[in-house]
């Protein structure tokens, strides 16, 4: 399970994530945060990149295709997530002596990695649930 808790309960909207045992700090950015961290947009955005970067590596190595260096951006285009649009575009740089035919089935691959199809070919379902707050003894 990850968790999400305010770091500081008395001011600002730093939060911390346990995920297994890592830490990451994700806040807003100014004005309405003190960019202690990514925000969760970016967080968001951020996981597509580094599952396109780990999924290209993958393949790599089990294929024998010599990768030096692999450079993932994601640039964002939020303009209409209001409309239900929001527009992620990766662009992706891999060096290393490989082939044309290596390089363009490691950019095939990037667009297959597991977060890609999640956030665009799976429905995700959310439910919210209260639990007793702590400390509350009469688990309100």
């Amino acid at each position: 399970m990850i968790v999400v808790e305010r770091i500081d309960p008395n001011g600002g909207s730093a939060h911390r994530i346990s995920i297994r045992g890592h830490e990451i700090v994700a806040d807003m950015s100014a004005p309405d945060g003190h960019d202690a961290g990514p925000d969760p947009h970016d967080l968001y955005d951020s996981a597509l990149g580094a599952c396109k970067a780990m999924t290209m590596l993958w393949y790599a190595q089990r294929n024998g295709i010599p990768v030096e260096n692999i450079h993932v951006g994601v640039v964002r285009d939020a303009s209409q997530e209001r409309a239900g649009i929001y527009k992620l575009t990766t662009r992706i740089a891999v060096t290393g002596p490989m082939s044309d035919e290596q390089h363009e089935k490691l950019i095939a691959v990037a667009a297959k990695c597991p977060v890609h199809k999640l956030m665009s070919e799976v429905e995700t379902q959310i439910e919210t649930v209260a639990v007793p707050r702590v400390g509350d003894p009469e688990g309100r």
